[in-house]
């Protein structure tokens, strides 16, 4: 393959750009689906994109007294890269001439990790009262459903024979059929729903940032393009995490696929309250964890 060829899939298509405008109109269909919902005419249909443009060119970025001004502005670039790197990956799987690496489904995880653990550093870093207790939820609930996101990626391990490279895993599904049509890969695609919409900090997840108790939490004190690295990380996300999960568990990414997992976040989020932090803990904790210790058994027993 070109150079040439190359930055133009990483950075085109299937890359950033086109990963970019998908999650922006993904944004777009949650807020005018929920608006509906409400009844409410909802944003216009470049509104997402209107936001980056004011974020990025209009805002004044102001950088609050008394913080470590470079980890204070490096930590939504680092958010914002963890991202796009994740979604390159992810959607190059689908070049042929692209094979991956060993074990990129574990680097693929930890990535994912980043930008969880940015709005923690976010809201460490700002010295706001509010924003530090968003931090300190962010911190809690990453402790819940991080391990029960890793037991859904061991049932599809054993499931697809120890294989921890992506590519490898899709070929597995598309020579035999998607894990999900089985007893233990459709609890774990369930789990993995679950994990992905607290991931995404989505109600009844979105506790690190409850507007009414904590106005944005960790991004309080953020501003102009700093914040904007933020919402662009957000938009990369709600294409890369669902993305991710389809491929894992349905065989594949499509349009279809795709656009089922968004009305699931979508929906999810509006027949749901909040919960509180204890209680999200015990969620994962005391019901989805062994739930995933099921799975993995029945994975063992090959159901």
């Amino acid at each position: 393959m070109s150079i040439g060829k190359l930055i133009f899939n990483f950075l085109i298509y299937p890359g950033f750009i086109f990963v970019l405008l998908v999650g922006g109109i993904a944004s777009f269909l949650e807020r005018k689906i929920t608006a509906r919902i409400q009844w409410r005419v909802g944003p216009p249909f470049l509104q997402p994109f209107y936001d980056l443009l004011k974020l990025f060119f209009v805002k004044e970025t102001v950088i609050p007294k008394g913080v470590n001004i470079p980890f204070f502005i490096l930590v939504p670039v680092i958010a914002f890269s963890s991202a796009v790197l994740t979604s390159v990956l992810i959607t190059n799987i689908f070049i042929k001439s692209f094979q991956g690496f060993t074990a990129d489904l574990i680097v693929i995880v930890y990535l994912f990790t980043i930008p969880s653990l940015c709005v923690i550093f976010a809201g460490a870093v700002s010295k706001n009262p509010l924003s530090s207790l968003g931090s300190s939820r962010e911190m809690k609930l990453i402790l819940s459903y991080e391990l029960v996101f890793w037991t859904s990626l061991s049932i599809v391990i054993i499931k697809t024979g120890g294989k921890i490279t992506l590519r490898d895993i899709l070929t597995f599904q598309e020579n035999s059929k998607p894990i999900v049509f089985s007893l233990s890969g459709f609890i774990a695609f369930i789990l993995s729903l679950i994990v992905m919409q607290a991931k995404l900090g989505k109600v009844p997840f979105d506790i690190a940032e409850a507007e009414q108790e904590l106005i944005a939490g960790p991004y309080i004190e953020y501003s102009g393009a700093l914040l904007g690295f933020f919402k662009v990380t957000h938009y990369i996300l709600l294409f890369s995490l669902p993305a991710f999960i389809s491929v894992l568990f349905l065989g594949g990414l499509n349009i279809f696929k795709y656009l089922l997992l968004l009305i699931f976040i979508i929906v999810f989020e509006n027949t749901n309250p909040r919960l509180k932090i204890t209680q999200a803990i015990r969620f994962f904790w005391f019901y989805l964890f062994p739930l995933g210790i099921i799975g993995i058994i029945l994975a063992i027993k090959g159901l």
